[in-house]
């Protein structure tokens, strides 16, 4: 049986304050939404200050690669030298590119262009050329902790189709970005990016979505963008997870290529887009930790 812990007792968080005066009333909200029959995350989920602090450091890292990056990517470079770029970057400054070997991934980045949705790899036999958008994401681990963001790039001039699926779904990120605050809804995000996604005529993948990240490379939760406003798991202070919508132009059906096992493909064929940020539910608002 569980002991009940005191208001004098330390705080099961680890931060040594006595709990009354640190994670008590988080944790009567907390009951107070499972109560009335919301998701809410687990002791687990929450990170603490150390931890964050270690995540945040990890997300500088990412960010530095992914700025690395857009200052040297164009037409005429193959995919494989995003990939040694991304590899030699982040080993230098200590780092380890999380995909790696992750599950048998043979490469340090995902690189996704146009119809690819996610997970693309980088290979010597693709050469980006004028019109191509591709999504590069990048994911780090440093001293232990886990950090996650991708962007898109648009090489030369893509046309206005694309250029506009490349901008929607980066101010989809924006949208879903406001409604992460304290004691509201994973479902809250989820319905302001669907939102603008569907305005536009876009459809949003339904199967790959965000998660938890930090201390781990996927930890729950599973952040979906298809829901609705009150539903999903509360948001409570400590959460650390992704925003990533994947918006496809045409429909939202995908599939794996049976080659690799890894790339997912819109059904379609159309162009698909991606932007991911890395966010922490903080006490009052937000504070995004990798993009």
């Amino acid at each position: 049986m569980l002991k009940r812990i005191g208001s004098g007792d330390p705080c099961w968080c680890g931060s040594g304050k006595p709990y009354g005066q640190c994670h008590q009333e988080f944790d009567r909200r907390v009951s107070r939404a499972r109560f009335m029959g919301h998701e809410v995350p687990s002791h687990k989920i929450i990170k603490t200050p150390e931890q964050i602090q270690g995540i945040r450091e990890s997300g500088k890292l990412n960010v530095a690669v992914l700025d690395y990056v857009a200052e040297r990517i164009r037409a005429g470079i193959t995919t494989a030298e995003i990939d040694q770029w991304v590899y030699d970057y982040t080993t230098k400054h200590g780092g380890i590119p999380a995909p790696l070997g992750y599950e048998g991934f043979p490469k340090s980045v995902c690189t996704s262009i146009d119809a690819q949705v996610c997970h693309g790899i980088p290979s010597e036999d693709v050469v980006l050329k004028e019109g191509d958008i591709i999504n590069v994401d990048v994911s780090t681990i440093l001293h232990g902790y886990y950090s996650d963001s991708s962007r898109m790039f648009m090489i030369g001039d893509v046309g206005p189709e694309k250029e506009k699926l490349v901008r929607v779904t980066r101010e989809a990120v924006e949208k879903g970005l406001q409604e992460v605050k304290p004691w509201g809804y994973l479902g809250d995000m989820g319905q302001a990016v669907h939102d603008h996604v569907k305005k536009h005529g876009y459809t949003v993948v339904e199967d790959v979505g965000g998660h938890g990240v930090g201390l781990e490379f996927h930890e729950d939760p599973f952040v979906s963008y298809v829901t609705r406003r009150g539903t999903e798991m509360l948001m409570a202070p400590g959460m650390i997870f992704t925003i990533e919508p994947m918006v496809n132009m045409g429909g939202d059906e995908i599939f794996v290529d049976d080659g690799n096992g890894w790339t997912i493909y819109t059904e379609d064929g159309k162009p698909s887009a991606q932007w991911e940020i890395m966010v922490l539910v903080t006490e009052d608002g937000h504070e995004v930790l990798a993009w």
